[in-house]
């Protein structure tokens, strides 16, 4: 499936909003063929069964608020995307969190996600079990 977005923010957008949804499908359609995330203490990741098997050791569900996104061109067919807010969800002791600080970063060329780097607080506030 072939995906050429002119609107890096949408492009960003409906990929949080797919990961989200666990709708790994449609995240795909919008990723490059060199595509790697980086969250803290994740490591270098390149699919989103690596996503799920670290995330699901730490939270069972989690959601992002967007305060602001900004978009910079890099060069002519690159552009970098952040956008932060806070985060919301489901510790897996079935504990709720909200509030907490997050910044993601996302590298685009020629329209598709090549690279997401994800600074948060969530260690923070992990619940001690």
């Amino acid at each position: 499936m072939s995906h050429r977005s002119g609107d890096p923010q949408k492009t960003v957008l409906d990929f949080l909003k797919f990961l989200e949804t666990r709708d790994f499908d449609s995240a795909t359609a919008l990723i490059a063929s060199d595509f790697t995330m980086e969250f803290p203490g994740s490591g270098i990741m390149t699919d989103f069964a690596a996503l799920l098997d670290w995330a699901g050791g730490r939270y069972s569900a989690i959601r992002k608020t967007i305060a602001d996104v900004s978009v910079s061109r890099k060069g002519p067919e690159t552009e970098i995307v952040y956008c932060h807010g806070t985060l919301s969800g489901t510790w897996t002791d079935g504990s709720s969190f909200d509030g907490i600080r997050f910044i993601d970063r996302f590298e685009l060329r020629n329209g598709r996600i090549r690279r997401q780097d994800v600074w948060n607080d969530l260690a923070l506030h992990i619940p001690t079990i």
